[in-house]
């Protein structure tokens, strides 16, 4: 009977990851050669982005041999497979911004948005399961009325409005935290000066998470309390710590990791809302910065990285609703 299941989940996991590549590539590919259609049909002009206060000091002789040069005068798809077949032979280009590889700029920057985006995800899944619990198995009750009402507050603000009050309260006003940066100006980065810089941005995102989390996780918790293995636990006279770890917190792991799942455009688009306000040397300049001056390669670089997050987000989510309910099959 066991081999029977492990065989069915096996190869519920092989079909999920295949349905995932073949979607993914797909979309992958679309969505790169979308940054170079875009570009070819933005009123910014990358010849004025890069050569900035020199641009009208240029002759337009020189400026149509620089284009050239640089490659700005080529029709998109000409750009885009020229960029494609760079990055089969693992070469993401040159970014005009940075003046360095897009792989340099990649390794100097994703792996502060992984610290932030981590820290905060880990911060409200910590809260959210904890606090929907204690509101689904009280459903109805003064603390139920006041987290969910306290959900949906936090959930009518925009991260960018959320961030900003966060400064101006917590590092103006009151100033228990660091405001910018990861570090003191003119400073190295340390572990505890990065700690203490990451505080105040990482509450700011895990709050922008928080209320679907909590509110999903109340949802389930509430639907778990009236089940019938929920009476019989109670029957039998089974403590309600037990009855909570062992009937209840199960149930409700499942909506919350498919919640989770689809809510992972909006953990992308919120970190970078969040860097961009507390100067976090993320992902987040670059991409302003790029689009700004259509820096190609190090925007459809960024696009394709953000792209295939939120798809490997979604990914790993399925992967876990099959590992966390049996009764979830995928079809043939």
């Amino acid at each position: 009977m066991r081999a029977g299941v492990l065989a069915r989940r096996s190869r519920d996991l092989r079909r999920v990851t295949l349905r995932a590549v073949a979607f993914g590539v797909p979309v992958l590919l679309v969505v790169s050669a979308l940054v170079f259609v875009l570009a070819e049909h933005s009123p910014l002009d990358p010849l004025a982005a890069y050569l900035g206060a020199r641009y009208q000091d240029t002759s337009a002789a020189d400026r149509a041999a620089l284009s050239a040069t640089l490659g700005l005068d080529a029709p998109w798809w000409q750009g885009w497979l020229g960029w494609a077949g760079d990055l089969l032979h693992g070469d993401l280009g040159w970014s005009r911004v940075d003046t360095m590889p897009v792989t340099e700029v990649l390794a100097q920057r994703v792996g502060w948005t992984l610290l932030l985006s981590g820290t905060a995800l880990v911060v409200a899944l910590a809260l959210g399961v904890g606090l929907g619990v204690l509101a689904g198995t009280r459903p109805g009750g003064r603390l139920d009325a006041a987290l969910t009402g306290l959900a949906v507050l936090l959930q009518s603000v925009p991260p960018f409005v959320l961030a900003l009050g966060a400064v101006l309260v917590l590092a103006v006003m009151l100033p228990v935290a660091p405001a910018a940066g990861v570090a003191e100006p003119g400073a190295f980065p340390t572990v505890a000066g990065v700690a203490a810089h990451l505080a105040l941005p990482a509450s700011v995102l895990a709050a922008t998470m928080l209320p679907w989390m909590l509110l999903g996780v109340r949802t389930a918790a509430a639907r778990a309390v009236t089940s019938d293995a929920v009476r019989g636990a109670r029957a039998r006279g089974l403590p309600p710590s037990v009855v909570v770890t062992r009937h209840v917190l199960p149930v409700s792991l499942g909506p919350l990791v498919m919640v989770v799942g689809a809510r992972v455009p909006e953990l992308v688009v919120g970190a970078v809302l969040v860097e961009e306000v507390f100067g976090w040397p993320g992902i987040a300049g670059a991409v302003v910065s790029s689009a700004r001056a259509l820096d190609l390669a190090l925007l459809a670089a960024l696009t394709v990285v953000t792209t295939a997050a939120v798809l490997v987000g979604s990914y790993l989510a399925d992967v876990a609703q099959l590992l966390l309910d049996p009764r979830v099959a995928v079809d043939a």
